[in-house]
């Protein structure tokens, strides 16, 4: 499916199921997420490690809203826990099959979003690792004079803004120099389609969602 249309069913599930009880509806979305994971062989360790994270969402969701509450509704608790679990499962299915660079080439392309938009997203994710060793560089480089820089430190931090600062005009200038103008008509190398097929698949999966929040109780 087009990556557009996967993140405007992954949010209509999403805002649909928040204001539906439908506990069943629920686990049928959970499963279909977890066989289309496995489908993707999505590492079965990362998926235990994903559930267990939104484990501890959902059993705080659980003991705000049954444990810990006047009225205790066991239908209602089970419904807004598992929509923990749907909005994890839903966005790994979303992230699993489908790349940063593909979405925001998809994003400009499908939604017509700004080019700037879809470039500076791409700049920002693929600037994460090089701060990451960025400021493994600065804490030793802190530990050669002495200083002990620790996660909490503001220090580390002021130096880590200063190298992003730094990287952000360097970025900038290299956009420039490849001809990139803000605004201007611009060719696309990698074209995103969307075809008929991939508006099948998100009326069907719309349909399937409905069906299933309506008609089951």
């Amino acid at each position: 499916m087009n990556p557009s249309l996967k993140v405007l069913l992954a949010l209509i599930v999403s805002l649909e199921l928040s204001f539906k009880v439908s506990l069943e509806t629920n686990l049928i979305v959970m499963t279909l997420c977890l066989c289309w994971l496995l489908v993707k062989k999505m590492r079965p360790k990362a998926i235990l490690t994903m559930l267990f994270f939104a484990t501890l969402a959902a059993f705080t969701v659980f003991s705000s809203a049954y444990l810990f509450s006047d009225r205790k509704q066991l239908w209602y608790a089970l419904d807004i826990t598992t929509r923990v679990y749907v909005y994890t499962l839903t966005t790994a299915c979303l992230t699993v099959s489908t790349t940063a660079e593909e979405m925001a080439r998809s994003l400009e392309q499908n939604l017509h979003l700004p080019s700037h938009f879809a470039y500076g997203t791409l700049a920002a994710l693929n600037i994460i690792p090089r701060m990451a060793q960025a400021v493994k560089q600065i804490r030793v480089a802190g530990l050669m004079r002495g200083v002990n820089l620790s996660f909490w430190s503001p220090v580390l931090y002021f130096k880590a803004i200063l190298v992003a600062l730094n990287s952000a005009d360097n970025l900038a200038q290299g956009m420039e120099a490849h001809g990139f103008r803000e605004g201007a008509k611009r060719s696309a190398i990698v074209k995103i389609p969307l075809t008929g097929k991939d508006w099948a698949l998100f009326f069907s999966g719309l349909a399937l969602l409905n069906i299933c929040a309506f008609l089951l109780p």
